[in-house]
Parts: C-alpha cells; sequence; structure tokens
C-alpha cells in the first residue's frame, strides 16, 4: 500500500481548514495598511470601517429605528390609555390633596361630586392632549438627534479590536463552520486526487 497517497487527503483537509482560516482573519488583520513585496494589505473591516460605520448608521436611522416609528408607538390610543391610570391618580390627587393645601378655602366648596366631575373632564382633555404634546417633543427631539450621525461616530470610533470582538460574537458559528467546510472539501479534493491517481495508474 502506498502510504503518500493516504496523506493526500489529510494535506489537502488542512490547506482547505488553514486557507478559509486565513481568509478569516484577513477580515481584521492586519489592522493597519502593511506593504509586503511592493502591495499593500489590510483586514476588509478596519478597511471599510467608516463606511461600514455610516451604512449602518443609514440602515439604524431608516429602517431600524426611525423617528417616525417612535412617535407612532408613543401616541397610539393603547399606549396613551395605558397611561391613563396613572394620570387619572395624579389628577386625583392635585384635587383632593395639592389644592386643598394651596387654596384651603376653595376646596372646602369642593365636594366629591365636584371632584369626579372636575376629574373627568381634566381627563377627557389630557387623552385630547397626550398624543398631540408627545407628537411635538418627538419632533423636537428629532431635529436635535441625529441617529445616523450618532451611530455612524460610534461606530467609526471602535477601535480595531473591539470591532472584531463584536463580529466574533455575532459569527462565531459561522466562521467556524467556514473553517470546517474548507476542510471537508479538501479532504474531498484529496480523496478524488487518489481516486484519479488510482485510476491513471
Amino acid at each position: 500500500m502506498n502510504y503518500s497517497l493516504v496523506l493526500i487527503p489529510l494535506i489537502s483537509a488542512f490547506i482547505g481548514w488553514f486557507t478559509n482560516w486565513i481568509a478569516i482573519k484577513m477580515l481584521f488583520h492586519p489592522r493597519e495598511p502593511k506593504k509586503i513585496l511592493g502591495l499593500t494589505f489590510q483586514g476588509i473591516f478596519p478597511k471599510r470601517q467608516q463606511q461600514f460605520a455610516e451604512k449602518l448608521g443609514k440602515l439604524v436611522s431608516t429602517e431600524l429605528l426611525s423617528f417616525s416609528d417612535i412617535e407612532e408607538k408613543i401616541t397610539s390610543p393603547q399606549n396613551v390609555e395605558k397611561l391613563m391610570p396613572f394620570v387619572e391618580a395624579k389628577v386625583d390627587e392635585f384635587l383632593r390633596v395639592k389644592l386643598n393645601d394651596a387654596f384651603p378655602i376653595i376646596s372646602m366648596f369642593i365636594g366629591e361630586n365636584t371632584i369626579q366631575q372636575l376629574k373627568g373632564i381634566f381627563m377627557q382633555e389630557l387623552q385630547v392632549i397626550f398624543p398631540e404634546v408627545i407628537n411635538k417633543h418627538v419632533k423636537q427631539l428629532q431635529s436635535q438627534l441625529d441617529l445616523e450621525k450618532i451611530v455612524s461616530e460610534k461606530v467609526a470610533g471602535f477601535s480595531s479590536d473591539k470591532l472584531e470582538q463584536i463580529l466574533n460574537q455575532i459569527m462565531s458559528k459561522e466562521f467556524r463552520f467556514v473553517e470546517i467546510i474548507g476542510g471537508i472539501l479538501g479532504f474531498i479534493i484529496g480523496l478524488l486526487q487518489i481516486l484519479l491517481t488510482t485510476i491513471t495508474a
């Protein structure tokens, strides 16, 4: 038996795994541009980090977290309704306690029926006012906060180590899978080489 033939798939598997491992490493390394034999090499993510940051900022601001979505969610009738019990409790406290402390004489003439009527009027008005106030506040925030710029600057400011750590946390299984596939394909190619060698021998 020719033992050198047995080594072919093993060597091919190692080469397949190693080349994929190198390719993954080259996503992040070298951090800074390096010239080798007249050619400049730099990791893909360090080289494209600014462009990556700008694209991610645009994606977040337009697709993932737009102010229009925030405004729609906050001012929805369901969410406004959820706030009402808290607001009603505060209105009740104001009419029964704080009004009495501030204007004790006036509060002497306000009975339970009056309190309930005033509270009902306040609550009806607040249900109308709340969405308008929140809507205006969100528009002010939108003019003050540039989500695209904030995200872009944050991502662009990440160190290369930090960026590699984040992406590895997200894609570690995928990177490992690519390495293993490289080894498996290399092994299969090695077996085919043995088969071809045996057939033509």
